[in-house]
């Protein structure tokens, strides 16, 4: 892994490939491991990028006070200190807002947004009631001890794993830090990025499994109308993971929909 330090703030990150870049932004509870099967499918034409954000995996912690567009400022960092501007950037639930954050403050560093199983924010694609119901859940997810800490959120697939994905999971959640997950869940409460979808003048490909019980399809539905132009990809008997619990027609649908935009997109070498 390599890094990119912004601030104070140390960001890790993998990179594979050659090609039309594409920035991926992990979920969370997760860091950029997740995103290991498009890493390595992906890389055969793209240079596919899976940052860590601040707090999870490789990088530094979280500081003091960091609010959404904190992670939006660092991610535009890792994206210009790697001259992958303007680039595909895309995320997974959690990620997904980020990548809408980014957008909003850099709109210059995206070529495209790939939108996955994600929110406007809890707030702005949620019912009041559901985001409360959350973030108690969350609260006491990791007021526990340290011993007990279990970052599994609920509903992440469509019945169990995928039996290959089980070590990965692991992995993850052994690294997995309360404080982060606590932030940045107060954050998505919080958030709600609705406003800003008309604005978003990017091709965005929406991707969701058809079974998510966390984004359900609603949501995407919602994405679609509002942003102006979207291509939607449901894939059936999927979960809010659809990358990993259908890594295959999670690729073959990026990498038509980077094909057919790569124009758009800056080419690092």
């Amino acid at each position: 892994m390599d890094t990119v330090q912004v601030g104070d703030v140390r960001i890790a990150y993998r990179r594979a490939g050659t090609g039309p870049p594409l920035v991926l932004l992990h979920g969370a509870s997760h860091d950029g491991r997740a995103w290991t099967p498009q890493l390595d499918a992906l890389s055969d034409e793209l240079t596919v990028v899976a940052w860590d954000e601040p707090g999870a995996g490789g990088s530094s912690d979280l500081l003091p006070g960091f609010e959404l567009v904190d992670y939006a400022r660092c991610l535009a960092a890792v994206i210009e200190s790697l001259g992958l501007g303007p680039a595909h950037v895309g995320g997974l639930s959690w990620g997904g807002t980020v990548a809408l954050e980014l957008y909003r403050h850099h709109p210059a560093l995206v070529a495209t947004l790939v939108l996955a199983d994600t929110y406007a924010g809890w707030a702005g694609s949620l019912s009041a009631e559901e985001v409360q119901a959350r973030l108690a859940g969350v609260r006491r997810m990791v007021a526990v001890p340290p011993e007990e800490f279990d970052p599994t959120l609920p509903g992440l697939f469509a019945g169990d794993p995928p039996a290959d994905v089980a070590p990965l999971l692991s992995a993850m959640d052994a690294s997995a830090r309360p404080a982060t997950l606590g932030a940045q869940l107060e954050l998505m409460a919080r958030a709600d990025l609705r406003a800003q979808l008309p604005d978003v003048a990017v091709p965005t490909l929406l991707i969701w499994g058809e079974l998510d019980a966390r984004s359900p399809l609603a949501v995407a539905r919602q994405l679609e109308r509002a942003i102006p132009d979207t291509e939607l990809v449901v894939i059936e008997g999927v979960g809010h993971v659809s990358n990993l619990q259908a890594p295959e027609q999670f690729n073959a649908a990026v990498r038509a929909f980077c094909r057919a935009h790569a124009a758009t997109s800056g080419d690092p070498g």
